[in-house]
């Protein structure tokens, strides 16, 4: 196999095609997770708001199971693209631990909800605000930022409302952290 030497013209264009290449592969698709995630956690939030908040339906957070094949199917696009993906850059690879890092604290706090008097809405709320944040930050996003910084402000409010509250807060802040900017995104990818 021969090598080519590459005039600077070349070098550039090729690292610029790389450089693009890579932005393009944690952009693309963004959007999927964030329209994804955010339309499963509100229509979650809200149904268990209205189920414990008006029927004396005794088994509410039932509808938080939506979020097992919501789980299968991301992991299973989420693959797919990595599959697609011509050039995998540190920043790519970042971008998804960022946001594994923030799934493995989200069953940590799952697991010990009782623990937290069952607050863990408010802290669930402040992980997505921050791993939305860390998102537009990467991608240079401002839409994205500010939908971290008003699931913030909801992870605020939730901690200062019952628990049952807490889930109405939490699908507001879902439609506006993440759905608003992730359309947004959606439209920026096209």
């Amino acid at each position: 196999m021969t090598e080519k030497n590459l005039s600077e013209k070349e070098s550039l264009a090729l690292i610029s095609s790389m450089i693009s290449q890579a932005k393009s592969n944690y952009q693309k698709g963004g959007s999927f997770y964030f329209l994804l995630w955010g339309w499963v956690v509100m229509v979650a939030n809200l149904t268990h708001y209205y189920l414990d908040a008006y029927t004396d339906y005794p088994h509410p957070y039932y509808v938080w199971a939506v979020t097992i094949p919501a789980g299968i199917f991301s992991a299973i696009y989420g693959i797919r693209q990595k599959r697609k993906a011509l050039v995998v850059s540190h920043l790519d690879k970042l971008y998804g631990q960022v946001w594994m890092s923030i799934g493995v604290a989200l069953i940590i706090i799952l697991m010990f909800m009782n623990k937290l008097g069952y607050n863990h809405n408010a802290v669930i709320i402040l992980l997505a605000a921050i791993g939305t944040f860390v998102s537009g930050s990467m991608l240079k996003f401002n839409p994205l930022k500010i939908g971290g910084m008003l699931l913030a402000l909801s992870s605020v409010i939730c901690f200062n409302v019952s628990i049952t509250d807490q889930y109405l807060v939490g699908g507001i802040g879902i439609f506006a952290g993440y759905l608003i900017p992730g359309y947004l995104l959606k439209g920026k990818e096209k």
